[in-house]
C-alpha cells in the first residue's frame, strides 16, 4: 500500500495530465487529493469506509481514548481487514501446484509418446 501511495505522489509531481482534484472528509478533516478519474469512487469507498471504522471506535472509546488512540485503532482495524483479504486473493500456491501438475502431465504424455 506505501509503494502504491509513493508511486502516485511521484506521478502526479511529473505533472500527469487527466487528473481529478478532491476533497475527502476523513473524521473532522477534508482532505485534498489527486488522483485519476477513474479511481473517483474507489478513493470515496475508502474514506467512507475510514469514517465509519472511526466512528464505531469513537462511540466505544470516546473520553476514554484520546483522538490520536481511536484513529490509530481504527487503523489498525483497516490495515488487519487488508492483510485478511489480500492473504484470500493470494493465487500462488494454487499457480504453483497447477504449474507442478502441468509439469508432471507433460512428462507422462512424452513418455508415452516415446
Amino acid at each position: 500500500m506505501y509503494h502504491t501511495a509513493k508511486w502516485k505522489i511521484i506521478r502526479v509531481m511529473a505533472g500527469e495530465k487527466d487528473k481529478l482534484h478532491i476533497r475527502l472528509h476523513i473524521y473532522d478533516t477534508d482532505m485534498p487529493v489527486v488522483i485519476d478519474r477513474h479511481e473517483e469512487f474507489t478513493y470515496r469507498e475508502a474514506a467512507k469506509d475510514i469514517n465509519e471504522a472511526v466512528n464505531a471506535y469513537s462511540e466505544v472509546f470516546k473520553g476514554k481514548k484520546s483522538d490520536k488512540e481511536i484513529l490509530y485503532m481504527a487503523l489498525i482495524d483497516i490495515a488487519y481487514n487488508y492483510e485478511v483479504e489480500k492473504s484470500r486473493n493470494d493465487t500462488k500456491p494454487v499457480n504453483d501446484i497447477l504449474s507442478t501438475i502441468t509439469d508432471e502431465i507433460e512428462e507422462a504424455l512424452d513418455i508415452k509418446k516415446r
